[in-house]
């Protein structure tokens, strides 16, 4: 029997889920270089896939706290906080009004869609660059007229006020969610079905 094929024995029956199970569990018979070389030959056959590396003990918040994770998660914050400063801080004349029109198009015409493609395809190889940022217009054009169908039904109606703060609630909610995800999510290893 191969190393590849006692590596795909282990995950498939539950005796390793990560790098590091794999290796102690045949450092007596490989040498640990052989059993890196024995992964990466299966991920490159696409046998098994490797995502990032979350300890199991880690809780969410440890995981929130990790910018290696979530820098998108805190650039999207960093991005509803710096809009809705603009809007109600600035005010409206024109050398500066053209901040709030790029900030507000950035926040309306991108970011619902973006947090909503990174719940629908959490894995960064799932869609490249273009495809995501395709998608993320495409779906904040269709988002953001149903919250401003929604406010129209409602006491507070179609103003400034409401749609900033519906916004903002909707984006930074599925921004969590999603991140929520990508860290149950956060499996080592995955045997591919082949």
């Amino acid at each position: 029997m191969t190393i590849e094929n006692i590596i795909l024995k282990a995950i498939d029956e539950g005796k390793a889920s990560n790098v590091r199970e794999i290796i102690s569990l045949l450092r007596e018979n490989f040498m640990e270089a052989e059993i890196l070389e024995a992964v990466k030959r299966l991920e490159d056959k696409e046998k098994i896939e490797l995502t990032h590396n979350i300890p199991a003990h880690h809780s969410f918040i440890r995981y929130l706290k990790n910018a290696d994770y979530n820098l998108w998660l805190y650039l999207v914050f960093l991005a509803s906080l710096v809009t809705s400063a603009t809007i109600y801080l600035l005010p409206a004349i024109y050398p500066l009004v053209i901040t709030r029109w790029l900030l507000g198009s950035l926040f309306i015409l991108f970011l619902p869609g973006y947090t909503l493609i990174e719940a629908l395809f959490p894995k960064r190889n799932d869609l490249d660059g273009i495809e995501r940022l395709a998608l993320s217009i495409g779906l904040s054009l269709a988002v953001t007229p149903l919250i401003g169908l929604l406010l129209n039904y409602t006491p507070w109606g179609i103003r400034l006020d409401p749609i900033i703060i519906s916004l903002t609630l909707f984006t930074l909610t599925i921004s969590l969610l999603t991140t929520h995800r990508k860290f149950t999510l956060g499996r080592n290893l995955q045997r591919r079905c082949t």
